[in-house]
């Protein structure tokens, strides 16, 4: 039931908007405001950046923006109303709380730099670039998951019992 209602949310996707599903360049539009308030003079001297915020550009004026933060708040609200909304870590025996904080946080920082040089997240190449059948997201879904499986092989003891 989930698959037939993404795949649906996917056409609709594509046929309101003419764009597919994805994350990453909320995201970054995200990332690029942030820059933009600190050191707008990178902004303005970085063509891959200066395209969305520079002059009286605004980063944030772009539909993905507004996806991304539908999804963060769509989860959250979920989570508050099933009573699933608490701070806690979850880590394996091996590792302390914030061995396990810092091994998120370099993962997040390598994909988000992944996605950036692909050209896209899991979501965007998977789902949008898979359903149309782009040869070079069916590669990067590919590696994505040789490379979980893999990594897994190497820290898969941090979970289990001494």
């Amino acid at each position: 039931m989930g698959g037939a209602l993404l795949g649906i949310l996917l056409f609709l996707s594509f046929f309101v908007t003419s764009h597919g599903l994805g994350a990453s360049g909320g995201v970054n539009r995200i990332a690029v405001a942030v820059e933009d308030l600190v050191i707008p003079e990178h902004v303005d001297k970085t063509p891959y950046i200066a395209q969305m915020a520079g002059g009286d550009r605004d980063p944030l004026a772009h539909w993905i923006v507004w996806e991304v933060a539908g999804i963060l708040l769509g989860g959250f609200v979920s989570g508050l109303l099933r009573g699933r909304v608490k701070v806690q870590t979850y880590h394996g025996p091996q590792i302390t709380p914030h061995t396990r904080w810092a091994f998120a946080f370099a993962g997040g920082v390598l994909m988000g730099y992944g996605a950036r040089m692909a050209r896209g997240c899991t979501s965007g190449q998977a789902l949008s670039g898979g359903a149309v059948m782009s040869v070079g997201s069916w590669a990067f879904m590919f590696a994505v998951f040789a490379g979980g499986y893999v990594l897994a092989w190497f820290v898969r003891r941090l979970w289990q019992e001494a």
